[in-house]
């Protein structure tokens, strides 16, 4: 199987989406519906200034993604790039494929003045997913993630 990596375009959207709410299943148990997830990885493609994606592509399929958002640190004067929505497809996985995605991202990175690093957040029980990261080069970040998830908390109301 032949991996081209390259930046998603509209037609990645349906693919896009079925990730992402693959992921938000198996990460979290979260069943993401399908007009929700299609919006949120077409408002992407559709607004640039929030970021972008990358796809790992075999014969036009989708196979593997990582999105890529922005975060602007006032410290350094420059972006720090979020990467996000990482996933590979389970028949696809340990084949190097999220490898290809990063190092693309981390050499666009790179080669910009203007950003001054990469940030991700994995679950804390994702020790797999971890030990691939820490393979990569990134270490863990002095910080403690806290978030208010209105999205799930307007679930839980209903």
């Amino acid at each position: 199987m032949e991996i081209t990596i390259r930046p998603a375009v509209t037609a990645d959207v349906p693919a896009i989406a079925a990730n992402n709410r693959a992921t938000a299943f198996e990460t979290e148990r979260w069943e993401i519906g399908v007009d929700v997830a299609s919006a949120g990885a077409r408002a992407i493609l559709d607004e640039p200034a929030r970021g972008f994606y990358l796809v790992a592509d075999a014969d036009g399929a989708v196979v593997g993604q990582c999105m890529v958002t922005y975060e602007w640190s006032d410290w350094r004067n420059g972006e720090f790039w979020w990467v996000q929505s990482v996933y590979v497809r389970p028949d696809c996985r340990r084949q190097g494929i999220f490898s290809r995605l990063y190092r693309t991202v981390e050499a666009m990175a790179e080669a910009r003045p203007d950003v001054t690093g990469l940030r991700l957040y994995v679950e804390a029980a994702n020790t797999a997913a971890q030990a691939a990261y820490a393979r990569l080069g990134m270490h863990r970040a002095p910080y403690v993630l806290l978030e208010r998830d209105y999205a799930k908390e307007r679930i839980d109301r209903k």
